[in-house]
């Protein structure tokens, strides 16, 4: 009795003992007073600029509608980014999650660089889960007097990342996955692409799958209202109240990189085929055409992470989505690379197919997903959905790396991952935007989209899916036993031939023991 006893008590004293070190940590690792950051607004005035000029007879054509051009192919979403940033005369404000300092993540920053020096004004907001990756970039370009950069909930440099998703937990879990960049406040782009080759294919070995949209009209407005509330958020720090500011020289030593980089082999061929473009000469030419119909711009409130705020549950991107996609009478088609819908999500697409609604849902197969965890928490609910008569289709592993396929209505898919987030509903519908359907994206990191009313490309974009759904990805069904046991077969294409897989296709017996150990820990809320 008396070793169960001090065993209690020496554990109690542990606990103690970490709770206590836990705190003084998080003392020592605190942040930097944010109080005295200067509150900037969006310059509105960008009607007279020269995109102001060129889009002015459309958007005189088309009162109250939005001109929409979508951008699927990794070049062209560079360029459209590329072409805005050179024609910029007012303003840059762009907002990212993760920005590599590669050949397409440089390229922009000397893009940018180079628009401070016309006197642009350039607002850059990236969040800090990776921000120590670009820190000597970011510092050095604050010393610009026309660029500010702000790093979105930060960890503090004065203790390890990894020990402050111990001593902050809270403060370090939610994340800033909001993607914008919006020129002049009349262009915008908004998507689920981060800055980095892999995303613009300009990587020859990784490419994700994506999709953005540019958008000009009203949406731009209440994205550059997004981006304000962000960036005079209690969140966002000017980098200079977290490291040491830069110098002139600094600056100056950056722009001297400049010419080097550009002379690059890689570099030189990848902007040459970007400017070669048809989109990016449609941009800069003033003739690329738009799509016309009604939108809006759904997003999460920069403190969607303080849960406790009354009526937080309102502002929430899933909950201004929720009715675009409860309204679907024939079709709604779920492009999604992480899901882990939750059972209100299972249950409001249980009830839209019990309705006669044809549910499809593309995500990665444990084969292509990255993330073993997330592909645990989605396989949980696989069983449930397919009882009410959803569709679930899973990308081929084995067409995307050995058979080396592309497929044009989802560029990159022969070296790459699924990372789009899409929606079309109704072949009339769609959503973009850089929202993943799983736990993280609802409840935790902040999000936002496009929601568009335009049969042109809604109706297209289904309609390619219907057709090409089978050759690349394994469709999922659910059989019984005649014991009433249930279990899934994978129906796929092999070497041209139909093949069905009683197991998760193409991964060994330790990934999905990995699977089975995720799926009974507590951890879906994080996923």
């Amino acid at each position: 009795m008396k070793l169960i006893v001090r065993l209690f008590i020496g554990i109690g004293l542990a606990f103690g003992a970490g709770l206590i070190l836990v705190s003084i940590l998080n003392k020592v690792a605190g942040l930097p007073d944010n109080s005295g950051r200067i509150a900037s607004r969006v310059i509105s005035n960008g009607a007279d600029s020269s995109l102001g000029r060129t889009f002015a007879p459309q958007l005189t054509a088309n009162p109250v509608k939005n001109g929409i051009l979508e951008l699927p192919h990794g070049r062209d979403a560079f360029a459209a980014r590329f072409v805005l940033a050179e024609t910029a005369q007012h303003s840059i404000d762009t907002q990212y999650y993760m920005w590599h300092q590669d050949t397409v993540g440089r390229s922009l920053v000397y893009a940018l660089i180079s628009a401070a020096d016309r006197n642009v004004r350039v607002r850059l907001l990236v969040d800090d889960m990776y921000g120590k990756d670009g820190q000597d970039t970011w510092i050095a370009m604050d010393a610009h007097p026309n660029i500010e950069v702000r790093l979105f909930a930060p960890y503090s440099r004065h203790q390890p990342q990894y020990l402050q998703f111990v001593t902050r937990f809270h403060d370090v879990n939610a994340r800033m996955h909001t993607k914008t960049f919006t020129v002049d406040d009349q262009a915008t782009i908004i998507g689920g692409r981060n800055i980095g080759d892999e995303y613009f294919d300009a990587d020859p070995d990784l490419a994700f799958a994506d999709n953005d949209v540019l958008a000009i009209g009203p949406v731009v407005e209440q994205v550059s209202s997004n981006f304000d509330d962000y960036w005079n958020s209690d969140y966002a720090y000017p980098v200079a109240t977290l490291l040491p500011a830069a110098s002139e020289a600094d600056l100056q030593q950056l722009k001297d990189s400049s010419p080097a980089f550009f002379e690059k082999p890689d570099t030189k061929s990848y902007l040459q085929a970007v400017k070669q473009g048809a989109l990016a000469k449609s941009l800069s030419g003033g003739s690329a055409e738009f799509h016309w119909g009604p939108g809006k711009i759904v997003h999460d409130v920069w403190w969607k992470r303080e849960q406790d705020k009354e009526g937080w549950h309102d502002d929430l991107l899933i909950t201004q989505l929720k009715p675009t996609i409860v309204d679907a009478t024939e079709e709604l088609i779920i492009i999604s690379p992480y899901f882990v819908p939750g059972d209100d999500t299972v249950k409001m697409l249980c009830t839209l197919a019990q309705k006669g609604v044809s549910v499809k849902i593309l995500t990665n197969s444990l084969a292509s997903n990255d993330v073993v965890a997330v592909h645990a928490g989605y396989s949980k609910y696989r069983i449930p959905l397919l009882r009410c008569g959803v569709e679930l289709y899973e990308l081929n592993e084995h067409l995307r790396t050995t058979e080396r396929r592309v497929f044009t209505w989802l560029p990159g898919l022969s070296k790459s991952s699924l990372h789009a987030k899409s929606m079309v509903i109704d072949k009339t519908k769609m959503f973009v935007g850089s929202f993943n359907y799983d736990q993280r994206s609802l409840y935790l990191n902040t999000e936002i989209g496009l929601v568009f009313e335009q049969t042109d490309i809604a109706g297209p974009a289904a309609e390619k899916f219907d057709r090409n759904i089978d050759k690349f990805a394994f469709k999922v069904e659910l059989v019984t036993s005649d014991t009433g046991k249930e279990s899934l077969l994978w129906h796929g294409i092999n070497d041209g031939k139909a093949v069905t897989y009683d197991t998760e296709p193409y991964v060994g017996r330790g990934t999905r023991a990995a699977v089975w150990l995720f799926r009974w820990l507590p951890v879906d809320w994080l996923l």
